[in-house]
């Protein structure tokens, strides 16, 4: 096959037999990623009503991801990715296994269940970094934007699948159920891992000393204005207008218990599913960064829109709306860091983007507890999309390269 033809086929990505696999990998281990967030969100809703302490579940989930990000970007860098996925998916499944037992008892102690969040964050800090950076490596680099649209297309699917399937699991026969369910697919996504190819370790810098190795990839990000603008604008956009940290009580609100819960957790990963099949298949956006700027702002629309919805069809319809919009700045952010990195930083690189969406997702959910709290819940919504929206004016004016970035 000649390389333009190769080049210009929507599919080719998906013949090379390791990306396949780590694809495999990304699906089961979201699936059980999403099923252990619904129980886990549930159970603790149903233990104790209170926001403040669904919120803790995002403090618990995010700072020992942040804590050990520079650190796990470092053993990526020079270590066997396959490996060190291998591991982090076995020590994944001794703490779903570990939901299990709690779930079995009466009133389960809940710092034993922060506890183990905590556990099953840092682990994932080393499996996304790892799986992330394997699958850059052995994609071609003029590629990445196809190979991004798919990875992120199969973290949707996990994202629909799982809290659907998680939340009729726990509606219908319990939080053991639900807990059981995911340590299958954490052991799944183990075995696929045992498949893929060992690659090259890159050789270390001798030169460079172990602090400045360390901090490489935060002093790389900091030196590139267009990668860190992208970060940050998603960041400071997820940290304030994401509302997964509080969905239990819309849930509760709107009457539709756990299930209902699940297919509000799903719904934007069904947008975001639709936008990444449809940039995976189609050109990707020429001025990425003018696209995902506008996509963010969207978003925080969403979210103002959202917290006015008295209905539950409506509130899904919006967050599927929320969804199409966030898998676009998904997408993009995801091609342009990947383009301008080079290939012995990618591990370290693709750590601090981890700590840059950890700190979105998972302190946002604590932010999302807390704002409730403070100001009552529709009214923190609200908060939120206008800081999305804030956030999303700062990057225009200070940011001209990512406001200008074509790729």
């Amino acid at each position: 096959m000649e390389k333009k033809d190769f080049l210009s086929d929507r599919y080719a990505v998906l013949k090379i037999r390791d990306f396949r696999l780590a694809l495999a990998v990304r699906l089961f281990d979201g699936l059980a990623t999403q099923m252990l967030t619904v129980a886990v969100g549930w159970q603790i809703y149903e233990l104790t009503r209170d926001p403040l302490l669904l919120g803790f579940l995002g403090l618990a989930g995010g700072l020992p991801y942040i804590g050990i990000a520079l650190w796990a970007g470092q053993v990526v860098d020079r270590g066997e990715k396959s490996a060190i996925i291998a591991s982090a998916e076995a020590w994944t499944f001794l703490g779903a296994f570990g939901f299990l037992l709690l779930a079995l008892m009466h009133k389960p102690p809940l710092t034993l269940i922060y506890a183990l969040v905590a556990c099953g964050s840092a682990c994932r800090s080393f499996q996304w970094t790892a799986l992330i950076t394997y699958m850059q490596t052995v994609v071609p680099t003029e590629m990445f934007p196809k190979a991004a649209a798919w990875y992120t297309s199969m973290w949707h699917i996990a994202t629909i699948a799982g809290p659907v399937i998680g939340g009729l699991i726990y509606g219908f026969h319990g939080a053991a159920a639900a807990y059981g369910a995911a340590a299958l697919c954490v052991l799944a996504a183990f075995f696929l891992t045992l498949r893929m190819n060992t690659l090259p370790v890159a050789a270390i810098d001798h030169k460079s000393s172990g602090l400045e190795d360390f901090l490489s990839g935060i002093r790389f990000v900091f030196s590139r204005q267009a990668i860190l603008a992208a970060m940050s604008v998603d960041m400071f956009g997820m940290l304030f207008g994401g509302v997964d940290g509080v969905l239990p009580i819309f849930a509760g609100v709107l009457g539709v218990g756990a299930t209902g819960l699940g297919l509000m957790r799903a719904a934007p990963a069904v947008g975001a599913l639709i936008c990444a099949l449809y940039l995976a298949h189609h050109q990707p956006f020429q001025k990425m960064g003018a696209a995902s700027l506008a996509s963010l702002a969207a978003f925080g629309l969403c979210m103002i829109a959202f917290a006015f919805s008295q209905r539950f069809w409506l509130s899904l319809l919006i967050l599927l709306a929320s969804g199409v919009v966030d898998g676009i700045s998904m997408v993009m952010r995801s091609s342009i860091y990947q383009a301008l990195t080079p290939d012995h930083l990618r591990g370290r690189v693709a750590s601090v983007n981890g700590i840059f969406i950890r700190s979105s997702n998972q302190i946002g959910a604590f932010e999302s507890g807390l704002a409730a709290k403070l100001m009552g819940l529709a009214p923190s919504v609200v908060f939120g999309g206008c800081m999305t929206l804030a956030s999303v004016a700062v990057a225009v004016w200070t940011a001209p390269q990512l406001r200008r970035l074509r790729i």
